[in-house]
């Protein structure tokens, strides 16, 4: 093979030269990424290069040697970087293999049509070389799109940091300095949000295994969570993993603050969801409140999904930890000094009381006992604490001491019924709703 190509050396190079250029003619013509990235003469000059890296490869090949890779490996991270489609470079290579195999069999023919039969075997070995040009061409591509595709999810960390934190940390009050308010500005145009709009961000709790729970990557461009019946309509969100949790900016567009609800329902998990913003320079706030909110829905409630302006109360309380403490020890401290039965009873029953709107009848079939035992435990619950639930400030001072209990950290659940006794009938009062939810 050595002496075939020795022999008809400079009229292979004419040939090679020709095919450079019949091959930058119709990857020109056939192929707009290509024709969109490189000029004529820089794409010829790339071919013929190839060509003639190919016919080294074969003599080096037939001498026992390595083929020289670092040529094709430097084009395909090249072409990653410059946005070149994989199928139309590896395509161009095959174009290739197959002109310079012509050309081989030309300058041969032309030169001895005799030795054609000695050109044969050296198919095989042309096509190994170009199989492992095309492979180093692949893995290097592959190589530098995967590095490629984590700096830009990096790089849209960043961006979405911005925004969230309002361009100095999780804890900065929203941005006002207009330097600021530029940065999230330019964030959000990188990322591909309007200037107005309506917006809110999500907090979800972190899973104890520390595994993601949002059901798309950790940044991913602001898209329907996949696999959502009626996705394309539904609320856009840009996902950032924390190692304190996940964090959702979402796009409402035309959707109620409600339908972050049903979005989350599916992945069963605790979260806290913000306040509409108009701007992404107001995300930071957003991002905050729903911190809060989701400081509102204690572990002990198992999965919820807790909107800030639903749970203004508890949320005032939460973000004043000082004074949930002399609410506790003020209000509910007789109680909360009672043995741990007799506290559960009496703290579960003013709960149930509240969230029945002061209905007795109602908190009893909650509870499944009997109504005058609510009014018992109601009456036993004024005398400890010096309220009135009939005072409507003094079940505010209760409401927003209950509330300081919960959030509590290792606060018993105390919002949660007893347990029925087995032998009772339950009653349609103490059938509880709950939202159906499927795995992700």
């Amino acid at each position: 093979m050595e002496r075939i190509i020795e022999e008809i050396r400079e009229d292979l190079s004419r040939r090679i030269a020709v095919a450079a250029d019949r091959l930058t003619d119709r990857t020109l013509a056939e192929d707009p990424a290509y024709a969109a990235l490189l000029g004529r003469a820089e794409l010829r000059e790339r071919i013929h290069h190839s060509l003639r890296q190919a016919v080294e490869g074969l003599l080096r090949s037939s001498r026992g040697l390595p083929v020289e890779l670092a040529d094709a490996r430097a084009v395909g991270a090249l072409r990653a970087e410059q946005g070149l489609p994989l199928t139309s470079l590896l395509r161009t290579y095959r174009r290739g293999g197959r002109l310079l195999w012509q050309s081989l069999t030309e300058a041969v023919t032309a030169h001895d049509r005799a030795a054609l039969p000695r050109l044969l075997p050296g198919a095989t070995a042309l096509w190994d070389v170009l199989d492992q040009m095309t492979d180093a061409v692949t893995e290097s591509y592959r190589r530098a799109e995967a590095a490629h595709g984590e700096r830009d999810r990096e790089h849209r960390a960043a961006l979405l940091d911005v925004l969230l934190d309002g361009g100095v940390g999780p804890s900065a009050a929203a941005p006002s300095a207009p330097a600021e308010v530029s940065a999230a500005e330019a964030a959000a145009a990188r990322l591909g949000l309007p200037e107005r709009g309506r917006f809110t961000v999500v907090v979800l709790a972190a899973d104890p295994s520390g595994a993601p729970v949002a059901p798309v990557a950790p940044v991913a461009p602001v898209a329907p969570v996949a696999g959502e019946p009626g996705a394309a309509s539904a609320p856009r969100v840009l996902w950032r993993v924390r190692a304190d949790g996940e964090i959702g900016l979402v796009e409402l567009g035309h959707h109620p603050l409600e339908s972050v609800r049903e979005l989350l329902a599916p992945l069963g998990v605790r979260a806290g969801v913000g306040p509409v913003v108009a701007a992404p320079t107001e995300v930071a706030r957003a991002h905050r409140l729903a911190a809060l909110a989701l400081r509102t829905a204690p572990e002990s409630e198992g999965p919820r999904t807790a909107l800030l302006d639903e749970r203004l109360p508890a949320a005032l309380v939460a973000a004043q930890a000082e004074l949930a403490g002399r609410l506790r020890q003020v209000v509910l401290g007789p109680v909360l000094a009672l043995p741990a039965q007799d506290r559960r009873t009496l703290l579960t029953t003013l709960g149930t009381w509240l969230a029945c709107r002061g209905s007795t009848t109602d908190a009893a079939q909650r509870l499944y006992c009997h109504r005058n035992t609510v009014s018992n435990r109601l009456r036993r619950l004024e005398q400890l604490t010096g309220r009135s639930l009939s005072d409507p400030g003094q079940v505010v001072e209760l409401a927003l001491a209950h509330a300081a209990v919960l959030q509590r950290v290792g606060a018993e659940p105390a919002t949660r019924p007893a347990a029925p006794d087995p032998r009772a009938s339950r009653t349609p009062g103490g059938t509880a709703r709950r939202s159906p939810r499927r795995p992700v």
